[in-house]
């Protein structure tokens, strides 16, 4: 059984909240450059790119990384598997990178992230924005940016469809 936690509106309100914090945070957009992990996060990632346009008047770059070589719960079999194609067409050496993703629960994601961003150079910063906190945090990992903050249960599942992939925006609250 599937609620409907946030609709097209209110996520269009949270990114755009978010926005307002990263370019507050950021005391502008200097040397400010925003990474989504693929694949929503980089669908999130380019909204607020655009968002900064219609604010700031200014092109930002975002790149996207697939964190699934870095993850700690694949085998090592299958990781061997993968193609270590690196990431980025731009360097984030004394950048401040904002790392974007759709919805943190464990962290483990995060953790698998900023391993691969440490591959691709060493910004100057990072900070995490993530559409949804659903918490049960396993590691010491903590956002700067929340759109919202849905509390879960263990046998509940938070659901964000986005037009890019999913025909449609919105943000689901699924009981397995």
């Amino acid at each position: 059984m599937a609620k409907e936690i946030i609709d097209t509106i209110g996520m269009k309100r949270a990114l755009m909240r978010m926005t307002y914090e990263i370019v507050e945070r950021n005391k502008g957009t200097k040397n400010l450059v925003l990474v989504g992990i693929k694949t929503r996060g980089l669908y999130l990632a380019q909204r607020i790119a655009a968002n900064l346009k219609k604010l700031e008047d200014v092109e930002i770059s975002v790149g996207a990384i697939d964190v699934s070589q870095y993850r700690d719960d694949l085998p090592e079999s299958k990781k061997e598997k993968m193609i270590h194609n690196q990431q980025l067409d731009f360097d984030i050496t004394d950048k401040n990178v904002v790392l974007v993703d759709d919805v943190l629960f464990t962290g483990r994601t995060i953790r698998a992230a900023l391993d691969a961003l440490m591959d691709q150079g060493r910004p100057a910063k990072i900070n995490l924005a993530i559409l949804v906190d659903r918490g049960h945090r396993e590691l010491p990992i903590r956002p700067d940016f929340i759109g919202k903050n849905i509390p879960t249960a263990m046998n509940e599942e938070v659901k964000v469809s986005m037009t890019e992939v999913d025909d449609k925006d919105s943000i689901e609250l699924i009981n397995k």
